[in-house]
């Protein structure tokens, strides 16, 4: 079976505050003008995408679980999750599908309990410092996986 040209695009809590929320850490783009530099760079690389946003972290395991049936990758910026959820990583190992993890900020350049990720060891890599690049980078890295 050939994998799926479809990529599912993840963003967890807060980041729909993005443009507004410490703008001198995640920068001024709002999520918003960061979804359509990835939209246009999905058309570009010729793969389908879905971008959703939750602050809820069972809706990203929900969605997690059930990418395999559509999509042969996943970008996700756990935000902070990041750094505290064991079931977003054990749902990553589940679906079986490659997953890259972005951050706008670098966060191990930043406070000490921000400098763990519980996904990066359920992800194929990690993309982080770049601002809204960062997804860019990690759209790229999941097409590599297709």
């Amino acid at each position: 079976m050939a994998k799926k040209r479809k990529i599912l695009v993840l963003n967890g809590p807060n980041l729909n505050l993005l443009g507004k929320r410490q703008p001198e850490i995640y920068g001024r783009l709002t999520l918003d003008q960061i979804n359509k530099k990835i939209r246009s760079l999905a058309k570009e690389l010729g793969v389908e995408i879905d971008i959703r946003q939750s602050n809820s972290e069972g809706d990203l395991v929900n969605w997690i679980q059930e990418a395999p049936r559509e999509f042969g990758a996943i970008v996700i910026n756990p935000a902070a999750y990041t750094h505290s959820s064991v079931a977003i990583r054990d749902a990553i190992t589940a679906a079986g599908i490659p997953a890259v993890e972005v951050h706008i900020s670098n966060i191990y350049k930043r406070e000490e309990f921000r400098k763990h990720s519980y996904i990066a060891g359920a992800a194929v890599g990690q993309i982080a410092g770049f601002g809204a690049q960062s997804y860019l980078l990690g759209l790229r890295a999941a097409v590599e996986q297709l």
